[in-house]
């Protein structure tokens, strides 16, 4: 779990804007203090030492983060990766058409 940052306030597009000192990834999960699951990265913007990152929430109430420090949740992500490389592998590829004529 590594320190993302603290919530500024909540944007009219949907967003929880927070500032950070390092660069995460986009849809990398957003957990607070309790490892509960509050969203995804989607955009980062801004200058490259404090930039600012926009969290999409997938809670109710997003308001009531205003304020709190949110984590990106490692774990979470290291199993993102491991099934998208285990889908590759298995992955079927559709047949040709047939020809006319």
């Amino acid at each position: 779990m590594k320190r993302l940052g603290k919530v500024s306030h909540y944007a009219k597009q949907g967003f929880l804007i927070l500032r950070s000192d390092w660069i995460p990834s986009l849809n990398d999960p957003v957990v607070d203090k309790n490892l509960k699951f509050i969203g995804v990265v989607k955009d980062v913007f801004g200058p490259v030492k404090m930039p600012y990152v926009a969290v999409k929430p997938k809670v109710k109430d997003p308001e009531e983060y205003i304020g709190q420090v949110l984590y990106v949740d490692e774990r979470r992500k290291k199993k993102r990766m491991e099934q998208k490389g285990r889908g590759r592998k298995f992955k079927k590829k559709r047949p040709a058409p047939n020809k006319r004529g």
